[in-house]
């Protein structure tokens, strides 16, 4: 870059970048910066051009900005700050290193980047990061990407009404990686989209893809044991670029592509009728502890950004990964609502996951707030009325919070997984737990009005799939090169008295009715469903549950199962076609267990298995209830079917009485998950009679009927 180009002041507004005909606007904030650079980079890592802010034109308050003649789509670019590097004062700034644009809407780099000279200090000081690094770190370090948002949508959020939602928890590469899926675009959005005819088979209303923000996969420095070969950070739960669609997943390139394919998937979703909701990590940042990198936060302002302690140069670590972003200053949470305002008007996503969303609860020292600011405004902003925001409502620093998010905020229901497992693994005293959960938790959310608070789910990225839930008791995750310390050790499993694969035909078959009893109960229970990819055709990872680091098969989906284990998919298939048909299975509100005129004709009733009202007290691994459809009334004005579901987790047959249907009409026998199909689930219309007052349900195993 030979000649000068033309500059004038800027405006501070909007953060970011601007483009517009003649170059572009860039603004970033810096409240103890003493200067600023600009760097500008010619193609392909080229020659490089630093234009300096005067402080006296180019910043108001503190927000540093200049407007730069002949930047255009694709430009290169980054920041240097200079300040004082007091790291006991909290203060690391460094205009060594080069540092990514908070807004950058993408990040290039050949994807390998070179982050050793990124740190602040020289690692070969005795003091560590309290000398000062002279290292140039621009050589190897990720650079933020002008693009162009102009793009033809012709779509808008879906809106699906949460009663009507079923997630699907996904991962973008693992995904489509394996040979076996058959996909163009493997491991990429656009190959991601190759499979909305499968979604769209399979029912599910709503992918949640695990993170999407640009990630470093290369920060662990872990070893397999096994294979000699360095792990990876494969699930991406480490942000280095919030506004930014990762790069390895773009099919078409990583210059400013992957922008546009990331819409272009939100696009194809929406018109396949798929909501995309994205799991956003905002508790931490890739810039770790106090020996991390400095990339992008930390040389900006990082007493600002990030929680510190009462000794400053260290940070608090409520995420495990040795940061904690600093939610709750008020800067900081306009960031975080600018981005989230960003994934919903320029990139149509239509809602969150937050992880460790608690951090999001916590004040600038860490304590949690009575009434956190940032979780309410979120749940109030205008913009994302619309969109969907459920919290993990708990952190790693010791805070469990699920019931208490405010306002409109669902979570993922924690209990519910627990407690589910624990009925269907046999624990006796289980069944009062059990029936709280499936009909919405109640004990939870009746303060905040209904069950669809509650994000129900048995298995998520994190843990077992469900295969591995009824094949493993330990696990095994040697692979992740901690010597099997890390991943849960309490999982409440079962492994139907065989370890491991390859069981003998009898545990096989008690594994298949274990599966098809959780695909069921999280189907049949109130609240807003969630499945885990695979887990409809018996996904194994060997044993792994914390499979965080394995960028391979372990993680990948083998789409060979789809095929071996036909029988699981079609009753998966059949149950969430069993819950769209039923809308007394998705109410809004609660089950009172009383009739309209609060005595007669109740909305459900429990029994034990001789009919008679339950002993909530007593130990057993039994319980039945049933279900008036006249609560449930469809938009043509005729109520929904009776339901009874009866439930046998002990490791007999037992019998259990029938009650007449409130409506009086006969029962059909819908779901018998110790059947063999087609028996097991039945089509609508296809459903045979009840014959007689009585049924036999099999050990392990549950049955619905209809009226």
């Amino acid at each position: 870059m030979n000649r000068r180009r033309t500059t004038l002041p800027g405006f501070p507004l909007p953060p970011g970048v601007k483009l517009d005909k003649n170059g572009a606007q860039f603004s970033i904030f810096s409240r103890h910066a003493l200067a600023v650079s600009l760097v500008l980079f010619g193609p392909g890592n080229g020659d490089s051009e630093a234009i300096e802010l005067d402080p006296r034109i180019n910043r108001t308050g503190d927000i540093w900005h200049i407007w730069v003649e002949g930047v255009s789509e694709g430009q290169e670019y980054g920041y240097r700050v200079h300040g004082p590097y007091e790291p006991r004062k909290g203060h690391r700034y460094n205009r060594n290193k080069l540092l990514l644009d908070p807004y950058a809407r993408a990040v290039t780099g050949n994807f390998k980047w070179d982050l050793s000279d990124a740190r602040g200090f020289d690692p070969e000081s005795p003091q560590a990061d309290l000398s000062f690094s002279e290292r140039d770190s621009a050589a190897g370090a990720p650079k933020s990407i002008v693009v162009d948002s102009q793009f033809d949508w012709y779509d808008r959020q879906l809106g699906t009404p949460l009663q009507n939602s079923i997630i699907y928890e996904l991962h973008v590469k693992g995904f489509t990686h394996h040979p076996s899926s058959r996909a163009a675009h493997g491991g990429t959005f656009k190959g991601l989209t190759e499979k909305i005819p499968y979604l769209n088979e399979l029912g599910i209303t709503a992918v949640e893809l695990m993170p999407i923000q640009e990630f470093d996969e290369d920060e662990n420095v872990l070893i397999n044991p096994l294979t000699g070969e360095r792990l990876k950070n494969y699930w991406g739960y480490s942000t280095l670029s919030f506004f930014a669609p990762r790069g390895r997943y773009s099919s078409a390139g990583s210059s400013g592509e992957q922008y546009s394919e990331f819409k272009e998937m939100v696009r194809d979703f929406h018109n396949a009728g798929i909501e995309v909701i994205l799991d956003i990590v905002f508790n931490h940042t890739a810039e770790g502890d106090h020996l991390g990198p400095t990339l992008c936060f930390r040389g900006i302002d990082n007493t600002v950004y990030y929680m510190l302690k009462e000794d400053r140069r260290y940070y608090q670590n409520f995420s495990g990964c040795g940061n904690t972003f600093n939610c709750n200053h008020p800067l900081v949470r306009d960031f975080i609502l600018d981005c989230l305002r960003y994934w919903v008007i320029e990139m149509h996503v239509d809602g969150f996951r937050f992880d460790l969303a608690s951090i999001l609860g916590r004040d600038q020292d860490g304590n949690i707030l009575t009434n956190p600011p940032l979780l309410e405004r979120i749940s109030e902003d205008p913009i994302l009325r619309n969109s969907k925001i459920i919290a993990e409502a708990w952190d790693a620093g010791g805070a469990y919070q699920v019931g208490d998010f405010p306002g409109r905020w669902a979570e993922w229901n924690g209990k519910f997984r627990d407690e589910v497992r624990r009925f269907w693994r046999g624990e006796a005293c289980a069944r009062s737990d059990f029936a709280t959960r499936i009909t919405g938790s109640s004990d939870l959310y009746r303060s905040k009005g209904g069950p669809l608070h509650s994000i129900n789910f048995v298995t998520c990225h994190d843990g077992f799939t469900l295969n591995d839930l009824f094949t493993y008791t330990e696990k095994r995750n040697i692979e992740n090169g901690e010597d099997n310390r890390d991943g849960e050790s309490h999982n409440l499993g079962w492994n139907c008295g065989y370890e491991g694969p390859d069981a003998p035909p009898e545990v096989e078959k008690i594994r298949r009715r274990m599966i098809k009893n959780m695909l069921a109960t999280l189907f049949i229970s109130q609240g807003v469903p969630m499945l885990l990819a695979g887990d409809e055709f018996r996904r194994t990872q060997g044993g792994n549950n914390n499979a965080y680091c394995q960028d391979n098969e372990i993680s990948w989906i083998d789409w060979g199962y789809l095929e071996r284990h036909e029988e699981i998919y079609r009753f998966c298939r059949g149950m969430i076609r069993f819950r769209k048909e039923h809308i007394i299975l998705r109410k809004r509100g609660f089950f009172t267990g009383l009739g309209l005129d609060g005595f007669a004709s109740p909305d459900i009733e429990w029994a034990d298995p001789d009919g008679k009202v339950p002993d909530w007290t007593a130990e057993s691994r039994t319980i039945a209830c049933v279900i008036s459809g006249e609560y449930a009334i469809f938009k043509n004005g005729r109520p929904d079917n009776d339901i009874y579901m009866a439930f046998n987790a002990g490791v007999d047959d037992v019998v259990f009485t029938v009650p007449d249907a409130p409506s009086g009409r006969p029962w059909l026998i819908s779901i018998d998950t110790a059947k063999e199909p087609p028996e097991d689930i039945f089509d609508r219309g296809m459903e045979p009679d009840l014959r007689g007052r009585t049924i036999t349900v099999e050990a392990h195993s549950m049955v619905v009927l209809k009226a």
